[in-house]
């Protein structure tokens, strides 16, 4: 790779990471290309990408990035995980690191903060901002229907006994 190619890669993948809010950082060491490949799916269906990188252009991406405290993790077969959603490529990576030992969460960053492991693992089962948003108009929702339920009980409650003193006079 010539040095202008270099700095092709290392400034796409510099703009990438200033518009993500989320870098997982992995060892990838031993996967084929089709497991490669079904990570590489199941990213982009979570609105994620995963990319194996140079650690030396990666490092050079990572400078005047949120994410520059993550450099000294680059070392060895890197590749990055990098969505917008704060939750989703810890999902995916997680995931499929359950399942396949051969991708190892190294560690990552969420915004300022650098994450370990085990703060990756936790990030990856939070809800997602979806599933927050639908919970959030549920409980919004759950107070109206409470009230309507309410509201309506005493006039069936007065319902109920005007029919029972009605079938009270016809039986007499």
């Amino acid at each position: 790779m010539n040095r202008d190619t270099k700095e092709q890669v290392a400034s796409a993948l510099h703009e990438v990471l200033d518009t993500a809010n989320l870098v997982i950082v992995t060892h990838f060491s031993g996967m084929t290309v089709a497991e490669s490949t079904d990570l590489r799916r199941q990213m982009k269906e979570a609105g994620a990408s995963f990319r194996v990188t140079k650690n030396s252009l990666a490092k050079r991406a990572l400078e005047g990035t949120q994410f520059g405290s993550l450099s000294e993790m680059f070392s060895g077969p890197v590749a990055i995980a990098v969505s917008e959603d704060p939750v989703a490529a810890a999902r995916v990576a997680v995931g499929f690191a359950k399942k396949n030992e051969k991708l190892v969460i190294i560690g990552g960053a969420l915004g300022d903060d650098v994450l370990d492991p085990v703060g990756v693992k936790a990030l990856a089962e939070l809800p997602s901002l979806d599933e927050l948003r639908a919970k959030l108009v549920g409980l919004v929702q759950a107070p109206a229907t409470k009230v309507a339920g309410i509201l309506q009980a005493p006039a069936g409650q007065l319902a109920r006994v005007c029919g029972a003193y009605g079938t009270k006079e016809d039986a007499a």
